[in-house]
């Protein structure tokens, strides 16, 4: 298969030492691989994936290759989907065989397999056992488990094999930095820090859109490349100008409604009413109730069954038939969403990934395209104490603390369910 009309912007310095570092006149061939981090949007995964096809195909022929992205859908969309065409448009023949997970190369006669792999979590080590390869490239390794990487470098065995790893940072504490990153010069690594401007086909507009997105540590990650702790205040962004008394005129004609649930049985219960005009999401009332409350110890039965709360969440919705909408609940909570669908509501398992909830969740708040009504005392307040988790921080993880964090969970679902992935910042 080859895929015309493809065009080549031009290359910056950095993703030509990306390019070369192998070639026979390089200073540094004789190394063991590169790593190549930094900002988003930097070019990074362009000139990784390019150069790598090129190494393989020019110093090898009839080997196994591993191309390893967090989940196999992700490296398709960041990767393939640009080099395929980009490899077609250097003169390359290739056959995406997506039944069989791999995709074949051929340059002349000399042919190779590249075989896809997901890193998503500790059982994705199993996938990569058995083969043996002449090299690996790892995209987005800092969201893949460690024991995935160690197993997949370890099946690079073939004479001459080479690493190729790209990332956006994490912690200070992230054990690929730990263990890669400031041991590169003991494993013999190329490290090669990218910022936005080493990616010469961004304007100066799309660099400031790209900015906008992101706040907090996410900024300090993804836009300025730093390898950031994540400490203190999570949503130090939030301000009074996310606060709100009235909404808009006619915001419930127009916007789409939501109910989003953090469910509880002895912790607290949130339900959050939301509402989506296309660009802002509007928070205008929330229900909550506490079992160890003083409210619920004097009604005598403080803690709920998902009947009464089906009960009450009837009561919060509205009977009207034109009050009735989507409801994103906690995906952990499958007896309350069976009682709810048995009842009639349209109930969605919420997106619970949490680090990239916060990023989405923090970056509308930054643009001001989260208001939260000011009656929502326990979202308000909940928000303005969400903590990440220190004892958490120097075990190597990052998340927040397990508690005051009922809403915010409710609105993470609900942004990360239902909004578009371009309003995420997902490209």
């Amino acid at each position: 298969m080859r895929t015309p009309g493809f065009k080549f912007r031009p290359f910056s310095r950095k993703q030509l030492q990306v390019l070369t570092w192998w070639h026979d006149d390089s200073p540094v061939r004789s190394y063991e691989g590169v790593i190549a981090d930094g900002a988003i949007r930097s070019g990074k995964t362009l000139s990784m994936s390019l150069s790598f096809v090129q190494w393989a195909m020019t110093r090898f022929n009839g080997e196994n290759f591993l191309m390893s992205g967090k989940t196999v859908a992700s490296l398709r969309r960041n990767v393939l989907t640009v080099l395929l065409p980009m490899l077609s448009a250097c003169g390359y023949a290739y056959d995406d065989r997506r039944g069989d997970g791999v995709v074949v190369i051929r340059d002349g006669d000399t042919q190779n397999s590249f075989y896809i792999f997901g890193g998503h979590d500790d059982r994705s080590q199993d996938l990569v056992q058995g083969i043996t390869a002449a090299g690996a490239l790892f995209d987005e390794v800092a969201l893949m488990p460690e024991s995935f990487v160690n197993q997949a470098t370890g099946r690079c065995s073939v004479d001459g094999s080479k690493l190729w790893f790209n990332c956006n940072p994490g912690g200070p504490t992230h054990w690929f930095k730990r263990r890669w990153i400031d041991d590169r010069i003991g494993k013999k690594l190329l490290y090669l820090h990218f910022v936005m401007n080493d990616n010469l086909s961004l304007s100066d507009t799309i660099k400031a859109r790209y900015k906008a997105m992101y706040a907090g540590v996410f900024y300090q990650r993804y836009i300025l490349g730093l390898w950031a702790v994540a400490e203190g205040l999570i949503y130090t962004m939030m301000t009074e100008d996310n606060l709100y008394d009235e909404p808009p005129t006619a915001l419930y004609s127009i916007a789409r409604r939501t109910i989003a649930v953090d469910y509880g049985t002895t912790n607290p219960c949130v339900f959050l009413d939301c509402y989506d005009d296309g660009q802002t999401v509007y928070v205008d009332n929330e229900y909550r109730w506490d079992s160890r409350s003083d409210e619920a110890k004097r009604c005598g039965n403080p803690q709920k069954t998902d009947a009464m709360y089906a009960d009450d969440m009837a009561a919060f919705m509205g009977e009207e038939p034109e009050r009735a909408c989507q409801i994103v609940c906690d995906p952990s909570a499958a007896s309350f969403i069976t009682e709810l669908r048995g009842r009639g509501f349209y109930v969605k398992p919420a997106n619970n990934e949490v680090l990239d909830g916060i990023r989405v969740v923090g970056a509308l708040l930054q643009k001001r395209y989260i208001k939260i009504n000011r009656k929502c005392k326990g979202l308000i307040s909940e928000m303005s104490a969400y903590m990440w988790d220190d004892k958490a921080a120097e075990r190597g993880e990052e998340k927040p603390v397990k508690a005051l964090d009922h809403a915010p969970d409710a609105l993470r679902y609900m942004c990360m369910t239902t909004l578009p992935d371009w309003r995420k910042g997902i490209r």
